[in-house]
């Protein structure tokens, strides 16, 4: 975005810091960073003797491997040594700070030349040492760590040395427009427009390389807080950022050429919690369980990517959970008759996403006892009093779509949230960037939500997901058609990486796996899941019951929305002892002056208005650092060094790519009709032992009697319009599919006949009796199938010792050549004639140097071996 310029190429600066060293002393901590190439090095010192300040010296000099030698060696004694990959930062409690390293890690995915790593281990360790060994420590302290300790960052924490993965791929690939970490777009005067600079280039063509550093999203960042008491570090690359959520990569294999799918979910860490201690929103407009999923497609050369978010609904509601009931009463906390709070984060998406914003609701409608429609109507009514004041072109669309009732009415659930998800991809579009085509932007973004944002709207996601991928799969080049079939190797992989994905953020978010599944929706679930449907449900009600509470306490702490202190007032009290975190994420924070005096239907910034649909973010993207390169060797932005890591030894099987192609493996069926990932696969199902007696989906009568708020109530009205809609179009596709014929070897192939004048075509009688008695020399020559290896050797023995064979009944076997007794113990020499030595000894008489013009006395002798050739 913002560079139509071919020439002029933005390369990410990859971390000079990706291996770190931590050397423990009594009084001090040395911190040694260096390369991937471990060529270049780092030292930060940190003294230990400080028992409540963090005292980081940072050394601005660069060492190289013998100078960093010298300087490990001068420590002396035997100083504790612990490697890592990175440092998440510092975090204090009420006894001195500590330290937080990644002592593992593993390759997950990868964009282009960008690897993504997730940590598998990390270590704490004591930064101040008292001076006084007799004191005793706080009482609280050790309670504190344990439950920082709560947030298990070996699951589903990620980062990259070259990647802004808190960024969408959109963002990353547009040109810069503003250079500094603390820019005000509103204010602060932007870049020239990059087709308009000559770059003081000698040829009209020539590239022109810059080296940037990103801006990360804060919102997204999940160890900001342990990083603050590094901000004064001048060398940024000892800062590792990392995010939370979901992140997997599996790949296709289109008759040979492989295309990557990588979806990649951000959890917000604003007003970020557990399932019933954060619902709606709070007065900045974050929302409760916000995620952003991003699906990239690519070749290798090109990419695709499509990006929706899943958030609660952005009002003042809670639920009580005083009282152990399955489904607590949904009440509205505060009126908001103006639409304040969901008018910041409308105007947030507006910002981030362009337009237009797409709301799709999947809460119920129609009730016996208003439940979920209350918060149903309250978005209904937000979105109709703030469109108002949008430009009609620019309005937000709603759409609700009761799935609970639709997929009980007998309705193809799916079906329905296909039209849909092509309504959503139409109007939003996806970002494209290929070689020799015009850029392709996404402009705005659907928003899909229920009542916990776990079980329908994943499935909902799945949906919009599988859409998108025929259409991206369509601007690559690799499908005519964007529509694809369930049961294909292509869908299943995706349907794979959306389960796992919606168990991943069930557990995180509800405690939990997902309870209604995918194929819960199809109706195609199994009759035994239904068990594992009803243990899943018992989880997260064990879990929202007795472990949410202490879940909170450590995501507060983690984040820094509460910090410890040892003055125990009412103000300062241990977090245990908190009635409630209301005022952590729902602190006040003074606006500018401009926002002061901004009207309540002013909801919306003139700059946000004036750059949609497009992006504001995008099209005003800001870094940190932005300078030119005069080559593309440097190790800074080498990502090819970087990503096959050429300058040491590796095996295959270690490679991320490899890895990949290995999983994906696993979605293929073990017998296949056609090698088309887009083909329905015929699969052989085994029949119920227990069918349903009504005819139905063994899991359709329990899927919606569940005791989360995911459950359904019984609620039996049908939607006349949409099945009338429905029947007609499934009678239409059943026409056309008869019609098209599948797409398969044979087709695409001309007939072996006609290119080899042969047929292959099942074996004769006589020669099938003949193939049978050849399989049975194993018998009939030893005893069984261990001496069929042995059958020749015993054969070749025997000639060798004179022994004749035995008479063996139909079968007269005649050895077709000698191979000796030669083995790895003894070997006889062959006999060589006299002829071919005397060739031999011709040939080695023959100058060594063929490179060199030869003698004229030797070319006599080359005549004559040649003549004997």
């Amino acid at each position: 975005m913002n560079n139509n310029n071919p020439n002029i190429i933005f390369n990410p600066l990859i971390s000079a810091i990706q291996k770190v060293v931590l050397y423990e002393t009594r009084t001090r901590l040395y911190l040694v960073g260096s390369n991937n190439r471990e060529t270049r090095f780092r030292l930060l010192t940190i003294d230990r003797t400080q028992h409540d300040r963090l005292a980081i010296d940072e050394n601005p000099n660069e060492y190289n491997a013998l100078e960093i030698r010298r300087f490990v060696g001068s420590l002396g004694g035997q100083p504790k040594v612990t490697s890592a990959y990175g440092v998440l930062g510092f975090v204090r409690f009420l006894e001195g700070y500590y330290l937080i390293l990644v002592t593992k890690r593993k390759s997950c995915a990868h964009l282009g030349m960008h690897l993504i790593y997730t940590i598998k281990d990390t270590v704490m360790v004591k930064v101040n040492e008292p001076l006084n060994t007799l004191k005793t420590p706080h009482p609280y302290e050790e309670r504190y760590k344990k439950m920082f300790q709560n947030i298990d960052l070996r699951s589903n924490f990620y980062f990259s040395y070259s990647y802004d993965l808190t960024r969408t791929l959109q963002y990353n690939l547009s040109a810069p427009r503003y250079v500094g970490p603390n820019v005000d777009i509103e204010v602060d005067e932007p870049l020239p427009e990059w087709d308009s600079l000559t770059n003081n280039v000698e040829k009209a063509n020539e590239r022109v390389d810059y080296a940037y550093r990103s801006c990360s999203r804060k919102r997204f960042v999940w160890n900001a807080f342990l990083l603050e008491p590094m901000k004064g570090i001048m060398l940024r690359d000892w800062l590792l950022e990392v995010t939370h959520g979901y992140i997997s990569q599996s790949c296709i294999s289109i008759y040979g050429r492989r295309v990557n799918v990588c979806l990649i979910a951000r959890r917000s860490t604003r007003y970020a919690g557990t399932r019933f201690l954060k619902r709606g929103a709070n007065f900045r407009g974050d929302v409760a369980n916000e995620v952003e999923t991003e699906q990239i497609v690519s070749d290798g050369h090109n990419m695709c990517s499509f990006t929706q978010m899943r958030g609660s609904v952005p009002s003042h509601w809670s639920q009580d959970i005083s009282k152990m009931v399955p489904k607590p009463p949904i009440q509205l906390d505060i009126s908001d008759p103006y639409a304040q709070t969901p008018a910041r984060h409308f105007e947030r998406l507006l910002f981030h996403y362009g337009s237009p914003l797409i709301m799709l609701n999947l809460v119920k409608k129609r009730e016996k006892r208003q439940h979920e429609n209350i918060i149903a109507k309250e978005l209904v009514n937000s979105i109709r009093y703030l469109n108002q004041f949008l430009p009609p072109q620019h309005r937000m669309k709603y759409i609700p779509f009761d799935m609970a009732r639709k997929s009980r009415g007998g309705g193809n659930v799916m079906e329905m949230l296909a039209d849909i998800a092509e309504f959503v991809v139409q109007q939003n579009g996806m970002f494209f960037k290929a070689r020799g085509q015009p850029l392709t932007f996404q402009t705005g973004i659907v928003r899909t939500n229920c009542v916990d944002c776990l079980d329908r709207t994943n499935t909902a996601q799945f949906a919009i997901g599988k859409c998108a991928l025929g259409h991206q799969l369509e601007r690559l080049g690799f499908i005519k058609s964007p529509n694809l079939e369930f049961d294909s190797v292509c869908v299943t992989m995706l349907e794979n990486l959306y389960e796992e994905h919606g168990d991943t953020l069930a557990l995180q978010y509800g405690g939990s796996q997902l309870v209604h599944r995918i194929k819960t929706y199809r109706k195609t679930a199994a009759w035994a899941s239904q068990g594992n449907d009803i243990m899943q449900t018992l989880s997260r009600y064990y879990s929202n019951t007795f472990n949410d509470t202490e879940k909170q306490h450590s995501i507060n702490l983690f984040l820094g929305y509460y910090i410890p202190s040892k003055s125990h007032t009412k103000l300062n009290q241990p977090i245990w002892e908190l009635q409630s975190d209301y005022y952590m994420h729902n602190a006040y924070r003074p606006l500018s002056p401009r926002h002061e005096t901004r009207l309540i239907t002013d909801w919306v910034r003139l700059k946000i208005r004036k750059c949609l649909p497009y992006s504001c973010s995008d099209s005003n993207r800001i870094v940190k650092e932005l300078f030119r390169v005069h080559t593309r060797d440097l190790e800074m932005i080498d990502g090819y060094s970087n990503f096959y890591q050429s300058f040491k030894w590796t095996e295959l099987n270690e490679h991320i790519s490899f890895e990949i192609s290995q999983v994906a493996m696993r979605h293929l069926p073990t017998f296949r009709t056609n090698y088309s990932p887009f083909q329905k696969q015929i699969q052989e199902r085994k029949k119920p032992k227990n069918p349903s007696l009504t005819g139905q989906s063994s899991t359709s009568s329990t899927a919606s009697n569940d005791s989360s708020s995911s459950s359904e109530a019984d609620d039996t009205s049908t939607d006349e319009e949409f099945s009338a809609s429905l029947s007609l179009k499934e009678q239409n596709q059943k026409q056309s599919k008869e019609i098209e014929t599948s797409i398969t070897l044979e087709s695409l192939l001309p007939p072996m006949e006609e290119v080899y004048g042969c047929k292959v075509s099942n074996p004769s009688k006589e020669s099938m009796d003949i193939y049978k008695r050849y399989v049975q020399i194993s018998k009939l020559t030893g005893n069984g199938a261990a001496a069929m290896g042995n059958s020749m050797n015993t054969v070749a023995q025997s000639n060798a010792n004179g022994i004749q064979l035995r008479n063996l009944p139909g079968i007269n076997l005649k050895p077709l050549s000698d191979y000796g007794t030669d083995s790895y113990l003894s070997v006889k020499p062959p006999t060589v004639s006299e002829e071919s030595l005397r060739i031999y000894e011709e040939y080695c008489k023959i100058p060594r140097n063929f490179n060199a013009v030869p003698k004229i006395d030797e070319f006599d002798q080359l005549y004559r071996y040649v003549l004997m050739l």
